[in-house]
């Protein structure tokens, strides 16, 4: 996934919202989550050079910054690679520290089920199926769909969209307003999204919870499958 370098007239509006997405997702989990993510946000603010998507910075400094040890600082920024969220851009030698850089794309992925918690405009303008009109403090992604109550037609695609919408709209509006029945193939629920990411997005986190409400109407489904446009 491609994301704009937060640079040029909405750099500033694009910072932000990276920010907010990390703050909102910590907090929606455990301290020591929290703890992990706080740090990583103090990085940024503090040596994140955004136009050039550097953070160069000594294991000695950082441990500084975080009030740790450095064993603390070398755990945790394995940990970040490890999740991909900070990746080697180039290796300390010669008493250079190593240069790392942020993959901004697997942050915002990551983040994306906490963006709710920040308010439905958030969640309409991080979203990756058209432009926003207009400059704005966004990452410019495009829009979902957003979607109001479904209306049941009486298919078991129709049947699940009640459910899912009664159950969760803010995920309902953000995630399967705009998936489409493709039909069955075998015992697999075919839909598709209205983009590639959404699609890679809906299987990743939601493909259980899909599977598990079709066989509530339909015992027969073992699976879904969801592609994009």
């Amino acid at each position: 996934m491609l994301v704009p370098k937060a640079v040029g007239p909405n750099a500033a509006a694009r910072k932000y919202d990276i920010l907010s997405a990390l703050s909102a997702h910590a907090l929606s989990r455990d301290k020591h989550r929290q703890r992990q993510i706080l740090r990583l946000i103090s990085l940024i603010t503090t040596r994140y050079n955004w136009q050039r998507n550097e953070l160069s910075m000594g294991q000695a400094e950082i441990a500084r910054l975080w009030s740790v040890d450095q064993r603390t600082v070398k755990r945790e920024m394995t940990r970040f690679r490890e999740i991909g969220w900070l990746r080697v851009k180039r290796a300390g030698a010669r008493g250079r520290v190593t240069v790392h850089e942020l993959d901004l794309g697997r942050i915002v992925m990551d983040t994306q089920e906490s963006w709710h918690s920040i308010g439905p405009d958030f969640v309409a303008r991080m979203s990756p199926d058209e432009p926003a009109p207009e400059p704005s403090s966004v990452v410019p992604f495009q829009r979902q769909p957003t979607g109001g109550a479904p209306e049941p037609d009486g298919s078991l695609w129709g049947h699940v969209r009640c459910r899912l919408h009664a159950s969760d709209p803010a995920t309902w509006s953000a995630w399967f307003a705009g998936l489409d029945d493709m039909g069955r193939t075998g015992d697999v629920q075919c839909l598709q999204a209205p983009s590639q990411f959404h699609a890679t997005y809906v299987t990743n986190h939601y493909a259980e919870r899909l599977t598990a409400v079709l066989r509530s109407f339909d015992p027969t489904v073992t699976g879904v499958r969801v592609t994009g446009k």
